[in-house]
């Protein structure tokens, strides 16, 4: 079997003159503009609590740098790390790729902790409106990933399996960038916009988050059976990539939140209902 060529894509989208701007850059534009405007439509649904569109908009600079730096330097300490010892000024060639997504989750992170702490409101009311926004980006991420030809799957002999350019062996290969922009792009985008359309979940603060966290986490644990494994990490334990362990812990902890978030719920819900009690009587 020879599989399906792949598209003649250039990866290159607009060619102006010295400047180049790429799919792969077009895409986190299309991802932090997307999420920007659907984050302060969600903002305006609950106006009496913060994050306010406001708010949005002043984070969003900060959530820009977060994922860049906490992506990069996920991507460095998870899958490279030897290399980039061993030459460390490459840690800033940008352009010749290497993002983690675990990394650039957790470089958002510390901006919801510190922007939500410096302006007296809790970080999960933050987290729960990017968690919510985050498949945006994800979905065209993997899109340009698929465009660029890059993190390509594993050999199969599937009728939609493609040869990749980049692939020394020439060999059909799953297309499992489409596979994650389907599952973690659309599939969780759907879900998690059906969730935030209950106001008893958006004012449930952290389940949105832990939602991310699981729904993430198995979608990626999943598709990484089909995708090709980092080539100088390979498989831990003849089974696990390093994406699934880290995946691991992340539907571990969002369990985590999800529980925390309802036990804390239901704690205020019983405290308000015996203020309500008390001056009636």
């Amino acid at each position: 079997m020879t599989g399906i060529p792949f598209p003649d894509f250039d990866p290159v989208a607009l060619h102006l003159g010295p400047l180049q701007i790429r799919w792969y850059a077009l895409a986190y534009l299309s991802g932090f503009i997307g999420g920007w405007l659907y984050g302060g439509w969600l903002a305006d649904r609950d106006p009496d609590r913060r994050p306010s569109r406001e708010d949005i908009d002043n984070v969003l600079p900060w959530m820009v740098l977060g994922v860049i730096l906490g992506g990069r330097i996920g991507y460095v300490l998870f899958y490279n790390l030897d290399y980039y010892l061993s030459d460390p000024i490459k840690i800033f060639y940008v352009w010749e790729g290497g993002m983690s997504f675990h990394g650039g989750l957790l470089g958002v992170a510390v901006v919801c902790i510190a922007y939500a702490r410096y302006h007296k409101f809790h970080p999960f009311a933050l987290g729960d409106i990017i968690s919510v926004v985050a498949p945006i980006g994800l979905f065209f991420g993997r899109l340009a990933n698929f465009v660029n030809g890059e993190l390509y799957g594993r050999p199969t002999t599937v009728p939609w399996a493609m040869v990749f350019p980049s692939d020394p062996s020439q060999t059909p290969r799953h297309p499992s960038q489409l596979y994650e922009a389907f599952l973690e792009g659309f599939v969780l985008f759907v879900i998690m916009f059906f969730l935030a359309r209950s106001a008893k979940i958006r004012r449930t603060q952290g389940f949105l988050f832990g939602a991310l966290l699981v729904g993430y986490g198995t979608a990626r644990f999943c598709v990484e059976y089909f995708r090709e494994p980092d080539y100088q990490l390979g498989l831990y334990f003849n089974y696990f990539s390093m994406g699934q362990l880290l995946c691991l812990p992340m539907i571990a902890a969002g369990a985590l939140v999800i529980r925390y978030a309802r036990k804390k719920a239901a704690a205020v819900a019983v405290t308000a209902e015996k203020d309500a009690a008390a001056k009636t009587e």
